[in-house]
């Protein structure tokens, strides 16, 4: 009993969301439909507060193995799984209100989410590719069907089609890069890998990398894997496409980073300029494309193209400082992303979503609290001083800068000053253009508690930065150390 208690501890907080959502779909089934929704919900939220908790005081900061070396954690994992279960818990809350007003207020929605958390939890401690595999399809079968969940939508069934047709694209990419390395490698241990290539690795072995590259690529949306992402985003839910723009891009960014330093942290040359390429290729699109979008969603969808390559300028430094600036960079943008996709929720008129830009019109004037508040975020998001999405990008084109990628680093500070252009224009719109209709009420309480949370978060950042900065250097040390 000793021996089982010392192999299922590291992966206790997996293990009680597993059993977490097995309860929740009974509670779902047996309760009536009209408490069936709230109940869940409110279990779940519980649920992700008791696996954090399980992950602080538990498994800790410690690094440890289970399942025979494929399953482990350390700070690293443990700093990713703490930013995955904000995204999924803050998901939740805004998805309660949106899916009451839509009529879809099914209790299937949190237990999938919940189910894609443990997945994408899987992916961040796993330790072996056949691992990787497993917790990637929990995670992209929930997603699949939360993303075509307003079935009655026809743009919602599009946007789960799309996703689902070139999700298995890209994980059969992924998976044929992983058969590749293994026939060169005879191994799947992460270990066994990092072992094979300390003399380097053959042609082969870089070919079945690149594969496993472009897998990884399509689940954080870099270019050019990216071409789901804004019909996606615009087709699917709006409570969605805040989920998909948070956990999901985390555990991608979490996968990645294990993944390319950790087997293959020997073969830095070989995938460097790979990586440096995406990142130039996702800055410039996100960068460019967003201009002609009007409608709101579709412009944070290449916005978080763009960001995701702001992200990889720090993985292509493969450094221990270049990790760090990532995982502070992935950090900040949960936040943003959050609160910006919690104004896009209040976006209501006579009862019904709007989403083009040109409906902020005027926002300072009928709801000026709402339009300082996605003035900031907006800020935050084009990297303005003082605001903490300026230190983001200051700390990955700081590690860029180190690791001698000045190219990277240049067209990086250029991507960002275009940008900022469609973030502007949006305060502009707010401030500046004629005052467009009222929204409804104002939003709920919950919405209203995240919004201003989010933007006092972004705003003080620059008075208070050391717990994030030293819980992210601890995580990068921790990874580096494995």
């Amino acid at each position: 009993m000793e021996e089982f208690n010392i192999v299922m501890l590291p992966a206790l907080p997996e293990i009680f969301l597993a059993v977490a959502g097995m309860v929740l779909l009974m509670i779902g089934v047996f309760k009536p439909r009209r408490e069936s929704m709230r109940l869940v919900s409110s279990l779940t939220l519980v649920s992700f507060v008791v696996a954090l908790a399980f992950i602080v005081a538990v498994v800790g900061n410690s690094s440890v193995t289970a399942f025979n070396g494929m399953y482990a954690t350390d700070g690293f994992a443990v700093f990713m799984k703490v930013l995955i279960l904000a995204g999924s818990f803050f998901a939740v809350i805004m998805s309660a209100e949106y899916m009451k007003n839509e009529g879809i207020a099914r209790f299937e929605f949190p237990i999938l989410i919940v189910f894609a958390t443990v997945g994408m939890m899987m992916m961040v401690s796993a330790n072996n590719l056949m691992a990787l595999y497993l917790g990637l399809e929990l995670q992209s079968l929930s997603l699949y069907v939360i993303a075509a969940f307003h079935r009655d939508s026809l743009r919602s069934s599009e946007a789960g089609l799309k996703y689902f047709v070139l999700g298995a694209l890209s994980s059969a990419m992924l998976l044929y890069g992983m058969s590749i390395v293994y026939g060169f490698t005879g191994t799947l241990s992460f270990d066994g890998l990092a072992a094979a290539f300390d003399e380097g690795a053959s042609a082969g072995v870089v070919i079945g990398l690149v594969f496993m590259i472009a897998g990884m690529g399509f689940k954080v949306s870099a270019v050019p894997f990216h071409m789901w992402t804004p019909d996606v985003y615009e087709g699917a839910p709006t409570p969605v496409a805040a989920f998909f723009s948070v956990a999901p891009k985390v555990a991608g960014f979490a996968l990645f980073i294990r993944v390319m330093l950790d087997p293959f942290g020997a073969l830095v040359a070989d995938w460097q300029t790979i990586i440096a390429f995406m990142s130039i290729a996702s800055m410039a699109l996100g960068s460019l494309a967003a201009i002609a979008q009007r409608n709101i969603k579709r412009l944070m969808a290449y916005s978080s193209i763009g960001h995701v390559g702001f992200a990889l300028v720090g993985l292509a430094a493969g450094s221990e400082i270049g990790v760090n600036g990532v995982l502070i960079y992935l950090a900040i943008y949960v936040v943003m992303n959050i609160g910006t996709f919690a104004v896009i929720l209040s976006m209501r008129r006579h009862g019904d979503m709007v989403e083009t830009i040109d409906d902020l019109a005027g926002l300072s004037k009928s709801n000026p609290k709402m339009a300082a508040a996605m003035a900031a975020f907006m800020l935050s998001l084009a990297g303005i001083p003082p605001l903490a999405g300026f230190f983001g990008k200051f700390y990955v084109f700081s590690a860029a800068i180190e690791a001698e990628l000045y190219t990277l680093a240049i067209l990086g500070v250029l991507a960002s000053v275009i940008s900022a252009f469609y973030y502007l224009r949006i305060v502009k719109i707010m401030y500046f253009d004629e005052a467009a209709e009222p929204f409804d009420r104002p939003a709920g309480m919950s919405l209203r508690v995240i919004i201003w949370g989010a933007a006092a978060l972004l705003t003080f950042f620059v008075a208070y930065p050391a717990p994030l900065i030293n819980s992210a250097a601890a995580a990068a040390a921790a990874l580096f150390a494995g």
